[in-house]
């Protein structure tokens, strides 16, 4: 069974190996190569997840599989005036699969993703106490605390690129969990209502669409999930 890739070279530094059909689905590493090679083991953790959540999982039948690079994309930089340029605004993955959109079975199974994700997040930081969320990590930008608004912030951004944020950023909650609370049920009111939307949409350089707003919301929360993990349980 073909696993289809779409591999993003150049992301924050890194290559990151997305599974195109399975959002949530994903292996870094240093070059394309090495994500590639990583990409098993994402595949494999991620139907164990999956069937650990699911009533039903859709991932019994992914036995044996074989991964198939299907397109690569070179992140690049450009400034304001969207010139190019070394270290201003990265443009990042576009690939020809995210002008698909998204079938009516891909947003329910993307609503159940985000829901055991977003369990998740809140299982990890619940038994953290105020000065583990708080704590300052060398060559880090937050504390934990930090991250968990910058996951609601993330969320927040997403949905501007299409003009749906709903609410001004300045005024969600600040406290964290009452941001992620706000933040994430627009995302949930947003996402039901894309399924067969077709628009794709052009901002700050870079291209926008149903599909790629769905696997970059799940990536950022599993990506900053693992972050947590390791800022708090550093010697597991």
């Amino acid at each position: 069974m073909p696993i289809r890739i779409g591999l993003e070279n150049g992301i924050e530094g890194r290559s990151l190996a997305w599974a195109l059909d399975y959002p949530g689905c994903f292996a870094y590493g240093k070059d394309g190569p090495e994500a590639l090679i990583a990409f098993p083991r994402a595949i494999i953790k991620y139907k164990g997840w999956v069937e650990s959540r699911a009533r039903e999982s859709w991932l019994n039948d992914l036995t044996q599989f074989h991964v198939q690079l299907e397109e690569v994309f070179e992140c690049y930089n450009i400034d304001e005036n969207y010139r190019p340029a070394q270290n201003d605004i990265e443009i990042n993955a576009w690939f020809r699969d995210d002008w698909r959109p998204l079938s009516e079975i891909e947003v329910e199974r993307g609503l159940e993703l985000l829901q055991w994700t977003r369990e998740d997040l809140l299982d990890l930081i619940a038994g953290l106490s105020p000065s583990v969320l708080d704590a300052e990590h060398p060559g880090e930008l937050w504390p934990i605390r930090g991250i968990v608004r910058h996951i609601a912030n993330g969320e927040h951004w997403y949905m501007k690129r299409f003009g749906r944020e709903g609410i001004p950023r300045a005024d969600l909650p600040e406290d964290e969990i009452e941001r992620l609370a706000v933040t994430r049920a627009r995302l949930i009111e947003v996402l039901k209502g894309m399924t067969g939307d077709k628009t794709v949409v052009g901002v700050m350089g870079e291209f926008w669409s149903p599909r790629k707003f769905l696997r970059r919301s799940l990536w950022h929360e599993l990506d900053h999930i693992q972050h947590i993990q390791k800022l708090a349980y550093p010697l597991q």
